[in-house]
């Protein structure tokens, strides 16, 4: 008997693996797997998120009239070519869908963000994938991966799962090695924990280049993962298209106003990148205290570790050690790193734990 069968390239995909909050047994564990804020949500969003308790039975706003114009509004950027979706993560396969298809090529390096493939294999797109740089972004090898086939590059700035960072003269150079009709999207999903002299430049060349388009989410340092919000920006062609095949009513009424509060509370902001940025280093500063097991920690600019176990204790051993203590991290087999674990800056208490589960597990084994 026949039945409906899915395209091959749809056959093709490895799905997307979301960070786990649970244990093997089902416990609840302290979740630092998935990169949230654990300064949780700003009060001012809160209250604006409260504030559309009434409108449940209205449709949202379609064109996100409200969001697009505090986006611009914070980045003196044109409101007609911002474009919204649920989490930056539409606006990537957006981007995929409108630029790419059967017979093209899809760019982005080793060790980016798992999407990235699965936005190129659902439009029937070739993912290729270049070579890091001791796992960061390496500009020539990209450019080397260049064809008449490739459409669109992604690239994260910050790097997920990595952390790891390109200054704003390699972003240059990237985009000025490219064709004129491949489509380069920078992915800023991180970018607020970045000092404001850190700027990659991604957004100024998505105000002037006919092709860059620049991503970024409320998800992370803003506190809004639930409500999926993400945004982009680039030139007007490229924006019509993608709102040609974005979802209607995409972000929802309480999003919005939560978001637009949001990208208005610079003070939460500021909290928020400077705790991260003490924890951060401060966690670091401890895994290198540790190298003499084998333990080290990928510089990074985000607000996670991606910690590599190269000696005797593997990451799949400390994995389950710090699930036994009550801390789920992140280990990422799936994307080429057996050998490492993404671990998120929590509250102070917790990466204290979670260094104390690491060194007690190097120094006795348990």
């Amino acid at each position: 008997m026949t039945r409906p069968a899915p395209k091959p390239w749809i056959d093709a995909i490895s799905p997307y693996v979301p960070g786990r909050s649970s244990g093997d047994d089902g416990r609840k564990l302290i979740k630092l797997s998935a990169n949230e804020n654990p300064l949780g949500t700003g009060s001012k969003a809160r209250d604006a998120y409260l504030a559309a308790q009434d409108t449940l039975n209205l449709y949202p706003d379609p064109g996100a009239t409200i969001l697009r114009e505090a986006i611009a509004a914070k980045f003196e950027l044109d409101p007609a070519r911002v474009i919204y979706g649920t989490g930056s993560d539409e606006i990537l396969h957006l981007a995929a869908g409108a630029f790419a298809g059967v017979g093209d090529e899809v760019l982005f390096v080793r060790y980016g963000f798992s999407v990235y493939p699965i936005a190129a294999r659902r439009v029937g797109a070739e993912p290729i994938e270049a070579d890091d740089r001791d796992y960061a972004t390496d500009v020539d090898a990209l450019l080397a991966r260049v064809t008449d086939k490739t459409r669109v590059i992604f690239i994260a700035n910050p790097n997920n799962p990595t952390g790891t960072y390109s200054g704003p003269a390699e972003i240059a150079r990237l985009h000025a090695g490219i064709p004129s009709d491949c489509l380069l999207v920078i992915d800023q999903a991180y970018s607020e924990y970045l000092a404001p002299e850190e700027d990659d430049g991604g957004l100024a060349l998505a105000r002037e280049a006919a092709n860059v388009l620049i991503t970024r989410t409320f998800s992370k340092i803003h506190g809004l993962a639930a409500e999926r919000i993400g945004w982009g920006y680039g030139p007007a062609p490229v924006i019509a298209a993608m709102h040609k095949i974005r979802a209607p009513f995409n972000v929802t009424t309480a999003g919005q106003l939560a978001a637009v509060a949001a990208i208005q509370d610079d003070d939460f902001v500021a909290k928020s990148r400077e705790h991260n940025l003490k924890w951060l280093r401060w966690f670091e500063a401890e895994i290198a205290s540790l190298g003499n097991f084998g333990l080290r920690a990928v510089p990074s600019k985000a607000n996670f570790s991606l910690v590599l176990f190269e000696g005797k204790v593997t990451a799949e051993e400390a994995y389950k050690h710090l699930m036994e203590k009550g801390y789920i991290v992140r280990w990422l087999p799936g994307q080429g790193l057996a050998h490492g674990l993404r671990i998120t800056i929590g509250h102070e208490a917790d990466m204290r734990a979670i260094v104390g589960a690491l060194r007690a597990l190097c120094e006795t084994g348990r």
